[in-house]
């Protein structure tokens, strides 16, 4: 039986822009993604294009959202010299990501929303039912490859992730 579930997250990757997916094919075609990171600076998510982008959206009151974390963070760990860049996005407040991300070790940048932007943000980005954790993967390109609600394992990124990456 497992080995048919890569084809059906190859599936699900065909499937998942459907009505709920965002406007735009492209990232760089949506608003731009400006938020401040733990430390208060602030990003713009074009300042990591040409990198393949795993977008996390999350929050520390988020039970499979903390499953996936050290996930993403060994990701982050094995790929990022191959051109890989995970990047959360906090829907909570900064102290209780950070104090996540400062026990899990994340090596990757922790964005934050304020809460009363957080809903028009999932949306903004295809995730029409506010649900986390949610993940978007962005092409060196820009574009739009894949989008999932649920956590994001090793089968997903073996399935999604790995063959786009740089040899």
């Amino acid at each position: 039986m497992r080995a048919w579930r890569p084809s059906l997250i190859l599936l699900s990757a065909l499937l998942v822009f459907g009505p709920g997916a965002p406007a735009a094919s492209n990232a760089w075609d949506l608003p731009p993604l400006v938020l401040p990171d733990l430390q208060g600076r602030r990003h713009n998510l074009y300042d990591w294009h040409g990198k393949l982008i795993l977008l996390n959206f999350w929050a520390s009151w988020c039970g499979p959202c903390l499953t996936e974390l050290p996930h993403l963070a060994e990701f982050q760990r094995r790929y990022g010299s191959r051109g890989l860049q995970v990047i959360g996005v906090g829907l909570d407040e900064p102290r209780k990501l950070a104090n996540v991300a400062r026990t899990l070790k994340i090596p990757y940048p922790i964005l934050h929303s304020p809460a009363e932007r957080a809903t028009a943000l999932l949306r903004q980005w295809g995730d029409r039912a506010g649900v986390l954790p949610y993940t978007v993967v962005i092409g060196r390109d820009g574009r739009l490859v894949f989008s999932r609600v649920g956590v994001f394992d090793e089968e997903a990124f073996a399935a999604i992730v790995a063959p786009l990456l740089a040899p």
